[in-house]
């Protein structure tokens, strides 16, 4: 901040500054300071959301005269993160290796872009929420030599706990695991439902609202505290995994 200050208050006149930040809460002394000053500007650059992939995605397969299957755009969706010029450079790529064929099938996504992002996760998701703590130690350890951002280990884990939550209410009342597991409402791909499936067994409404509260406070604390993300964000999961493999609540 001393430095900043000093820029701002006898700024140079050859020459701009540029800051880049993270994502700086709102009253952030930093942003507070740039937002205040007359000669600064703070200009935010907010992550693509899953409406603007989703747009995105639709772009660019038309961009180049291809359809998509369905169960390939569920694939994909998740694939693609916040950096659009990533996300478009995938799309590109993924584009380039269906030419010819007409329509995007599931196999090209899995060949060109399987070790994108979130469906690298799936498996170190379906171990945690299986009890399966050696297959927490592996998954994990190669998302972290993939670079894997922690928040978006712990996002994939809220997002997964919420939809077995979800069915797990449809159980609580009386119907059966394989039952909603299977039916096509519940939108799970059938390379997952074994997955889906052990992590609903014995798997409460009020077992798994723990685990989401568990995980929004990781969360919370990977972000406040991103020099131990990973540590946090494998905690977050051996504790899923352990909770799973007994069982019982955490």
């Amino acid at each position: 901040m001393p430095a900043v200050e000093a820029v701002l208050g006898a700024p140079l006149k050859d020459c701009r500054i540029v800051i880049e930040a993270g994502d700086l809460r709102k009253g952030a002394p930093l942003r507070s300071t740039i937002e205040r000053a007359k000669n600064a500007v703070a200009i935010p650059c907010y992550a693509d959301a899953e409406r603007d992939i989703a747009r995105l995605i639709d772009d660019e397969v038309r961009a180049a005269d291809l359809t998509i299957a369905p169960d390939a755009r569920e694939a994909l969706a998740p694939l693609l993160g916040g950096d659009r010029r990533a996300s478009r450079a995938e799309l590109k790529k993924l584009a380039l290796y269906a030419r010819g064929a007409g329509r995007i099938e599931l196999d090209d996504v899995m060949a060109v872009v399987a070790d994108a992002s979130a469906l690298a996760l799936d498996n170190l998701i379906d171990a945690a929420f299986a009890g399966n703590l050696a297959g927490v130690e592996k998954e994990f350890s190669k998302a972290m030599v993939a670079g894997t951002n922690p928040g978006a280990i712990i996002g994939a884990a809220i997002r997964h706990a919420e939809r077995l939550h979800a069915l797990s209410i449809d159980i609580a009342n009386g119907a059966s695991v394989s039952e909603v597991v299977g039916r096509p409402q519940s939108g799970i791909h059938f390379r997952r439902q074994d997955a889906f499936t052990k992590a609903l067994r014995g798997a409460s409404p009020e077992r798994l609202a723990r685990m989401l509260s568990m995980l929004a406070q990781a969360s919370l604390d990977a972000r406040k505290e991103s020099a131990i993300g990973d540590t946090i964000a494998h905690r977050a999961l051996m504790l899923i995994a352990r909770a799973a493999g007994r069982r019982e609540g955490l």
